[in-house]
């Protein structure tokens, strides 16, 4: 880097001003840099398992308002990815401990969306599904914290998008899900998410 452009590192020491904040897995087959390949400065990131957006998570809620009140990020990233362990630990219902508690919105997302799952038949086809309504549903709770709809309150330029990763194939796929207003949020929620 230095060799390419001498001032690259004192500019990086100076501050950061990054475009996007990604809220991914923390599976270690999903890392944000490695995906998106921005260079250094460009992602703030936040990882947790099966990428939830949880009102109660201080850290996750720190990430997210230092990242849209201080650095101003212009785009919010979920991005959750197929064979998720966490997703799958919540749809088979085993006990593993401690992360069963960190679990409990997607059993939740699995309740309000039975049925549809219940129809699919192929175990694979089933879990990466349910890691799609996921990603979806932490669009719509990131947009509803309180940071989110302060920022779009005061006219702040600021989207969420949700993107999963497939393992199978090593490619960032688009949901076509994306919130930059309150009212785009409603509209979403009624449309699907709320059964």
């Amino acid at each position: 880097m230095a060799a390419s452009d001498p001032n690259f590192f004192p500019r990086l020491a100076e501050a950061q001003t990054p475009r996007f904040l990604w809220i991914g897995c923390a599976d270690s087959r999903v890392p944000a840099d490695a995906l998106t390949g921005p260079p250094p400065g460009d992602l703030f990131v936040h990882r947790n398992v099966a990428n939830i957006v949880s009102h109660s998570d201080l850290n996750c809620l720190s990430v997210l308002q230092f990242a849209v009140d201080v650095l101003k990020v212009r785009y919010i990233i979920i991005c959750g990815h197929s064979r998720c362990g966490g997703i799958k630990a919540a749809l088979e219902g085993a006990c593993h401990g401690l992360v069963d508690e960190w679990l409990y919105p997607v059993r939740e997302i699995i309740n309000a969306h039975r049925a549809e799952l219940e129809a699919i038949n192929v175990r694979e086809r089933r879990l990466d599904y349910l890691c799609e309504l996921n990603i979806l549903h932490q669009i719509t709770s990131t947009a509803e914290t309180t940071i989110v709809q302060k920022a779009w309150r005061q006219r702040q330029s600021l989207m969420i998008h949700g993107w999963s990763y497939k393992l199978s194939d090593g490619l960032l796929h688009d949901l076509g899900q994306y919130l930059e207003s309150d009212e785009e949020l409603k509209k979403m929620k009624a449309s699907y998410l709320c059964a």
